[in-house]
C-alpha cells in the first residue's frame, strides 16, 4: 500500500490525481498540502501551508511524490512570481521529500519544456525539470502535455479556451504530439509513474498519454 505526497492538488490536473488516487485501492493515504481545505476524505491528509515557508513535518516521508504545481505569467502577476509558483515552491517541496527519504517523484511539466528556451514557461520548465533531475530521487518521471482539455477552469484563460475550442475542431488533422490531451489521461500517467517507478529517469510525451 502507497503513501502518496501530492502536491497542487487544486488544480485541473491535480484534482484528477487526487479522484484517482483516492479510488485506487493500492494507495494507502494520500497527503496534500494546500493552501485552502479540501472536502474531507478518510484516506486525505490535507495539511494547510504557505509555500513560501514550508514546515518540516513527518509526512513528508511518503513512498513518492506527484507534482502537479503551477500557474499562469498573468495569475502570477510577473516574471518573478511565475517563477517563484513553478520552479522554487516546486524544489522547495522535492527537497524536503528527498531529505525526507522519499525515493519517487513525478512532475507534471509541459510540451516543449527546455532550460534552453526563449519562451519564459518552457524555459521554467525546462529548468525545473533539471533541477529535480539533480537531486537524485530514486525514480523520476516527466509528463510533458500539451494544452490540457478538463472542462472549465476556475480563472478566466479566453486564450486558452479559444486554442482548445480550435484543438477540439482541428484535432484530426493535428499530429498527435501536439493533440490536447485530457486531464484524466495526464493524471493517470502521473498516479503510474507513482505507484509503478521505474528506475532512473523517464520522460513521458504528449502522443504517449
Amino acid at each position: 500500500m502507497t503513501q502518496l505526497l501530492l502536491l497542487g492538488a487544486t488544480g485541473l490536473v491535480g484534482q484528477q490525481v487526487l479522484a484517482q488516487a483516492l479510488a485506487n485501492p493500492a494507495v494507502a493515504r494520500v497527503v496534500a498540502p494546500t493552501r485552502r481545505p479540501l472536502a474531507p476524505h478518510p484516506k486525505l491528509l490535507n495539511p494547510i501551508v504557505d509555500f513560501k515557508a514550508l514546515p518540516q513535518a513527518d509526512w513528508w516521508a511518503a513512498d513518492a511524490v506527484v507534482c502537479c504545481l503551477g500557474t499562469t505569467l498573468k495569475l502570477a502577476g510577473s516574471p518573478a512570481a511565475f517563477r517563484e509558483v513553478d520552479h522554487d515552491f516546486v524544489l522547495a517541496a522535492a527537497r524536503l521529500a528527498r531529505a525526507a527519504g522519499t525515493p519517487t517523484f513525478a512532475l507534471n511539466s509541459s510540451l516543449g519544456a527546455a532550460a534552453s528556451s526563449g519562451n519564459l514557461y518552457l524555459r521554467t520548465k525546462g529548468e525545473t525539470e533539471d533541477a529535480l533531475a539533480a537531486l537524485g530521487f530514486t525514480s523520476l518521471t516527466v509528463v510533458r502535455p500539451s494544452l490540457l482539455d478538463g472542462g472549465p477552469r476556475p480563472d478566466s484563460r479566453p486564450g486558452e479556451a479559444l486554442g482548445l475550442w480550435f484543438a477540439r475542431v482541428a484535432r484530426p488533422l493535428i499530429p498527435a504530439r501536439y493533440r490536447a490531451v485530457r486531464t484524466e489521461a495526464v493524471a493517470r500517467a502521473l498516479l503510474q509513474a507513482a505507484l509503478r517507478p521505474a528506475a532512473g529517469q523517464s520522460v513521458v510525451e504528449n502522443d504517449a498519454l
